[in-house]
């Protein structure tokens, strides 16, 4: 029972630490050095596309409309995967505790019933938040899609662009809570699977949040 405790109250405190210093970072990055981070660089080219967007140039409205197909797309797919899951979450629910002498071993952590309960509820707190920033992302990009191809009459140059930026950075945090939410699911098999596939997933996303940085270095390097 010592080993039990000692590992979901080691390892998984440092699984959530390590997390939050990563965005905390990546945070300070974007808004100091945005950059050398790949959210700060595309945000920097859409700010730039969208300024020398025509609104009443019909070719480059559908051209905007299409480049936004993709983001639109992607970030469907992220809410129906997070609702997806927290429908499964709920449907097992049920049979947790019928199940739990299965995990009675120290290597899958403890398994009271409050623990339990904090697992499941951490997993579906963070999907729901995903499958709400994810969205409200749709609703942006939707209403950017009809403000790009508006008259100027009717729209607003720096409202679309507040817009779009917002259906964007909206998208990230669905997305992002998401690929939080795996060691969170992980954690039901024990502290232990939670603990690597959180160090996996922050050295996956430092090689895509830092990957321009990364590239520029490797240039510099090769001239």
């Amino acid at each position: 029972m010592e080993v039990i405790h000692y590992l979901d109250t080691m390892l998984v405190p440092l699984s959530l630490f390590l997390t939050i210093s990563y965005h905390a970072y990546l945070w300070h990055n974007l808004k100091n050095k945005p950059s050398i981070t790949t959210i700060g660089m595309h945000t920097l080219r859409r700010r730039a596309w969208l300024q020398d967007l025509n609104q009443g140039d019909d070719k480059k409205g559908m051209l905007a409309v299409q480049s936004l197909r993709n983001t639109l797309m992607d970030t469907i797919l992220t809410a129906s995967i997070a609702i997806i899951i927290v429908i499964s979450l709920a449907a097992i629910t049920n049979n947790t505790y019928s199940a739990s002498h299965l995990l009675s071993s120290p290597i899958f952590g403890s398994q009271s019933g409050r623990i339990v309960v904090l697992k499941y509820g951490a997993a579906s707190l963070f999907l729901l938040i995903s499958f709400l920033c994810s969205s409200m992302a749709l609703g942006c990009f939707i209403d950017a899609n009809f403000l790009i191809n508006a008259s100027k009459e009717f729209s607003s140059p720096g409202y679309t662009r507040t817009i779009v930026e917002r259906g964007f950075m909206l998208s990230v945090v669905g997305n992002r809570m998401l690929c939080i939410t795996v060691p969170l699911l992980l954690w039901m098999f024990g502290p232990i699977p939670m603990a690597l596939s959180s160090g996996a997933l922050i050295w996956g996303l430092y090689e895509l949040d830092f990957a321009g940085n990364l590239r520029s270095r490797n240039k510099q390097d090769l001239t």
